[in-house]
């Protein structure tokens, strides 16, 4: 390497140490320092408007959650409303169903069949009744009266008699029947209802108490049918 050469190399060096001295300088450090700062801003800022976004769609679901529960214990709660109303009418009618279809004793029992079957003109040959406590000790106590009674007559009175037992002002329910016979001439009807007195009765619960026709007039402990 010749002189020129060494010469030119070193003022190439000169040259590039003045040039890293001025980017080095307090001026241009300076603008780099805010230029990172800013920098830095920036990417907090992105960082906060993510995290405002999450907080954001958190709240909207937690607050779309919140709503679909109170709609739920809204709808919930459509059954309640009134209910002290709906209570007292319920008694009320309860009351009125007990008082004029519900029998108060055996006697009106037997009364009340006597005359269907006198109306229907069919013959009662044998009856049982069976008892047995309903709701016992409440406000509401009934007593169960089943009754097993076998009855004879023609085949169109019969089913008459069975119809008017439906539709009676006292409360019956047919539980089972079975006729025996032709459809013309006498046939024999053996009847299971029940029905319900209000109370209990003065005799003995869930025993059996017969009432035959052919025994004293078709009486049985003052029960008479």
């Amino acid at each position: 390497m010749n002189i020129i050469e060494k010469v030119k190399t070193t003022v190439s060096f000169g040259r590039s140490l003045r040039q890293a001295r001025d980017l080095l300088s307090p001026l241009n450090l300076h603008w780099a320092g805010v230029g990172l700062l800013a920098l830095v801003n920036l990417y907090m800022l992105g960082q906060m408007a993510f995290l405002w976004n999450s907080a954001s769609s958190r709240n909207a679901a937690a607050l779309e959650q919140e709503r679909a529960t109170l709609k739920t214990a809204q709808i919930a709660a459509l059954p309640l409303r009134g209910l002290d109303a709906k209570l007292a009418r319920a008694t009320k009618e309860a009351n009125q169903f007990s008082e004029q279809r519900l029998p108060a004793s055996d006697s009106e029992i037997a009364a009340e069949l006597g005359v269907l079957f006198k109306k229907q003109g069919v013959r009662l040959i044998r009856a049982q009744y069976m008892y047995a406590p309903v709701l016992a000790g409440s406000a509401g106590e009934l007593t169960e009266v089943r009754i097993d009674a076998s009855l004879s007559g023609d085949y169109r009175p019969l089913v008459e008699f069975i119809n008017s037992l439906e539709r009676d002002k006292m409360f019956f329910v047919i539980l089972g029947q079975t006729l025996t016979g032709q459809q013309t001439g006498t046939v024999n009807l053996r009847l299971r209802l029940t029905t319900y007195e209000r109370g209990t009765p003065p005799h003995t619960l869930a025993t059996a108490v017969d009432a035959t026709a052919d025994k004293g007039a078709g009486t049985a402990g003052g029960h008479g049918l």
